[in-house]
């Protein structure tokens, strides 16, 4: 009994131990450098255009009707209140 316990610890290790695989390390690739651009002299001020005509003003729409006053009673139903979420 005592040498099949021996024997099984030692394959669960060796099995165990042959699983694990080294991580594999990359090495970054070394950055090139790269210039920047400088920006050159600001260019001349470009001409101003005219201004445009303004438009003419529209004519005014005509007024609704009045609707009728109503009668009776307005009566409003509210929905049932609804269950408390458990």
């Amino acid at each position: 009994m005592k040498t099949t316990i021996l024997i099984s610890a030692l394959l669960a290790t060796l099995s165990l131990g042959a699983c694990d695989r080294p991580a594999v390390v990359t090495v970054p690739a070394t950055p090139v450098a790269v210039p920047v651009p400088v920006p050159g002299p600001a260019g001349a001020t470009g001409a101003t255009g005219g201004t445009g005509a303004t438009g003419s003003q529209g004519t005014e729409g005509d007024t609704g009707a009045t609707g009728k006053s109503g009668t009776g009673t307005t009566v409003i139903v509210t929905p049932p209140a609804s269950a408390p979420a458990n």
